[in-house]
């Protein structure tokens, strides 16, 4: 499939060479002039694709005139792929930054804009600081979308995004469209359409924290007083009797007797009833973050507050935390200050915020692997790019042993032998802890090196920039696995270059890859080797039970005779338990993406009504909202009473109601109906008549209207991410999780589409106009 893909892309190739003497016998003025000729064929229905030959050959030339880089074949093949909104498989040090100079400049001449997605927001800055000359040479304009000033104005932030090209990162772009959907009016918005998007690092964004929501926080919970307690009852608890792991201890739960424990540690007779049911959650909570979740690989607590890592590469996740009390649980086991728990107000996942955009393409050197999820969840192939110059690095087969000590013994013993003869090298690990295990052993041998991890992320650039140079030995986790470019320092070549030494046997083959990517970057010379064992976290959670029957024989060993497995099952073991894992993150990703679809749809449905009522010149029929509201009112009541009535009146029509209820037949609807409309009517023109023109009138229905939608909304959004919580509880009551989370929320929406018209007439009668010296100021209840 892949050759079938080259060649298609190869002849496109050969039209943009044929063009490239032509091209650089343009003048400036001339190559310039070709950015509003092309606008205007695309104005005369012109396609992108008939453009790209010459789009490209005119901005290759401008990539060589402006910063004197020429796209090599390899990196135009490049740029074709992700132009066709594909991903191309680009291997480290191979020129992604310039390849995608080539599709951001032809589909930035639709005037629609575009993006280059980025993990990382010193990359955003460096690469827009570096390539916007070469965009404003061309006639296109460039901006860095991700600057670090917080609560930037809608009109900055609006300035931003109109530019023909932005590079920014995916976490900015997420939380800048949840917040330009919380705009309270015209004036507020700042994005344009979505248009067309090239990711970076592709598969850690589009796959790895595919799942991840971002949410913006509001208002927070009511704040529980039982973290604490409960972290203290579980830390008495013993494993097996208390309470149990499944297989792949990715979950645990209390047994018979934890359950009994329990009961008689706080002084009750059942933990399951509804009384109790938030103190067993606030115990599942603790078992969780103490059996679970540890320190230093899923978190770390820095300036005395938990904050998370990327699995994918062990960096800090600032701002980000876990939902459903899960985070003040941790924060309660680590005797730090327990934060609010927040109301989400607005979510998505970068699943379905990337299916949003017309047309997306991505960029990484470990794609291929993961090609049948790219086609099945964003429509995307994957294609290998070859590389400029043949890969010279040497990947040596892992070698396998049966402990963790034997393993990290062994590798020291390589590490040591390397070192000797000057070779540069790189050591990953895939946790804090082990990073920091392993500076140890390495200071005991006296070998002078570096440790990077989430703990000293302010070094990163200035270790990552020695890490290539002779006699250099850097520690890192997998921070320096991805994105990363170790340049080789002078006489490093004729060592053999960089040697990577993984230390674990990773729960994904990409990250594998990843890691053996940081050597060999552009024809240099280098070596990758990895030490596994059966203690890895992989063969612990997806290994075979002979695999574990045969460590528990085995896990004693001696000190000086580490044991290395050499027959063949082992390494099958091995690369079978990275495929389990492998599957069961793309299964999670299917499962959230099947999860998300009910907030997807509606979300979609909200943002599109704000959006028209936003942009509306009026029009607003109040009065039938009012009298449909009535109406359900009385339908909901056959057997009215002067008390539900009076109550009604007060709770939603008026606080000013001076009349006789008594007066009312109550047994007559239309009666009711009329004197509920009379009061509506007499108070919707007190508002208006305090109102100084119609415009000001259909600014107080819009705003109404709005405020109703946006507070239903929120409460919405908070319900499904509990719900979500609560219903994979009920696959234990032989129930259909799935099944179960989407009738709720269709029954929550319906719940929310009553509850937004019953807020409206509030909004409308009982808020209060009051004049001041600048204008009108209305204050809703």
């Amino acid at each position: 499939m892949n050759v079938l893909a080259l060649r298609k892309v190869k002849k496109i190739l050969k039209k943009v060479n044929a063009l490239k003497e032509s091209v650089a016998q343009l003048s400036d003025e001339e190559l310039q002039a070709k950015t509003p000729y092309f606008k205007q064929k695309i104005k005369e229905g012109v396609s992108l694709d008939k453009l790209l030959p010459e789009a490209f050959a005119v901005m290759r030339e401008a990539d060589k005139r402006v910063l004197g880089l020429f796209p090599f074949d390899v990196q135009v093949m490049g740029g074709i792929v992700l132009h066709q909104g594909n991903v191309a498989e680009m291997k480290t040090g191979e020129g992604k930054t310039l390849t995608a100079t080539l599709p951001l400049y032809l589909n930035a001449l639709t005037g629609k804009g575009t993006f280059l997605v980025t993990t990382n927001s010193y990359l955003a800055e460096r690469d827009c600081k570096e390539l916007k000359p070469v965009y404003q040479f061309m006639g296109l304009s460039c901006c860095f979308g991700a600057p670090e000033e917080k609560n930037l104005k809608p009109a900055v932030k609006r300035r931003i995004y109109d530019h023909d090209i932005v590079y920014t990162t995916n976490s900015a772009l997420g939380f800048d469209y949840l917040i330009d959907n919380l705009a309270k009016d015209k004036e507020s918005k700042y994005m344009r359409p979505f248009n067309y998007a090239i990711i970076d690092e592709a598969d850690q964004v589009l796959l790895d924290t595919a799942q991840m929501p971002l949410i913006i926080a509001g208002a927070p919970r009511v704040q529980s007083n039982q973290y604490g307690t409960a972290n203290t009852f579980v830390t008495t608890l013993k494993k097996d009797e208390d309470y149990e792991f499944n297989e792949e201890e990715t979950n645990v739960w209390l047994t018979e007797d934890g359950v009994k424990r329990a009961q008689a540690y706080y002084g009750i007779e059942n933990i399951f009833t509804e009384e109790h049911h938030e103190l067993l959650q606030h115990i599942v909570l603790a078992l969780r973050v103490n059996y679970l979740l540890k320190r230093g690989d899923d978190y770390v607590v820095q300036d005395g507050k938990v904050k998370l890592l990327d699995k994918n590469n062990g960096r800090v996740m600032e701002g980000n935390k876990l939902e459903s009390g899960m985070h003040q649980a941790i924060e309660a086991k680590e005797e730090v200050e327990i934060t609010p728990a927040m109301r989400a107000m607005a979510s998505v996942t970068y699943q379905n915020f990337f299916r949003m955009f017309p047309k997306i393409a991505g960029m990484t050197g470990t794609g291929k692997v993961a090609e049948e999820e790219f086609i099945n969840t964003y429509y995307m192939k994957v294609v290998q790019i070859p590389t400029n110059r043949p890969v010279q690095r040497i990947d040596l087969p892992d070698r396998i042993y049966v402990t963790l000590p034997e393993k990290l013994l062994a590798s020291l013993e390589v590490v040591k032998k390397i070192h000797a003869t000057g070779q540069p090298l790189l050591i990953a690990t895939a946790s804090v802890e082990i990073s920091e295990i392993y500076s140890e052993l390495l200071l005991r041998e006296k070998i002078p090196h570096n440790v990077l991890n989430a703990n000293n992320v302010p070094k990163e650039a200035e270790i990552i920039k020695e890490a290539g140079q002779k006699d250099a030995v850097t520690v890192a986790t997998l921070m320096a696995g991805r994105g990363t470019d170790i340049k080789l320092g002078p006489g490093v070549k004729e060592l053999g270059g960089l040697a990577v030494i993984g230390t674990e046997k990773l729960a994904s083959k990409r990250d594998d890859l990843q890691l053996r990517g940081r050597s060999g970057r552009q024809g240099d010379p280098g070596m990758s080797l990895f030490f596994t064992s059966l203690e890895d976290e992989v063969v612990i959670k997806h290994g075979l039970t002979w695999v574990h029957k045969y460590y528990d024989k085995n896990k004693d060993f001696d000190w000086d005779q580490p044991r290395l497995l050499t027959r063949r099952k082992f390494r099958r073991a091995l690369e079978n338990a990275q495929k389990a894992s492998d599957n069961e993150g793309q299964k999670g990703r299917e499962t959230s993406l099947e999860f998300d679809e009910s907030l997807r749809m509606q979300r979609e449905i909200i943002y599109q009504q704000r959006n028209e009522l936003i942009n509306a010149q009026g029009g607003y029929d109040v009065e039938k909202i009012i009298t449909d509201q009535i109406e359900r009112f009385i339908s909901t009541h056959p057997k009215l009473d002067a008390f539900t009535l009076s109550h009604y009146i007060f709770s939603n029509l008026t606080y000013h109601y001076q009349g006789d209820i008594t007066q009312v037949d109550l047994t007559n609807a239309n009666a009711v109906k009329e004197h509920l409309l009379g009061i509506a009517r007499e108070e919707l023109a007190l508002k208006k008549g305090q109102l100084a023109n119609q415009a000001e009138v259909a600014n107080f229905y819009r705003t109404a209207i709005l405020r109703a939608i946006d507070a239903c909304w929120i409460e919405e959004v908070d319900n499904l991410q509990q719900l979500r919580t609560v219903v994979s509880s009920r696959s234990l009551a032989q129930r259909q999780p799935m099944y179960e989370y989407h009738k709720e929320a269709f029954r929550s929406y319906g719940k929310m589409k009553a509850d937004v018209y019953q807020k409206i007439v509030k909004n409308l009668l009982l808020s209060s106009v009051v004049k001041t010296k600048k204008g009108n100021v209305i204050y809703f209840v």
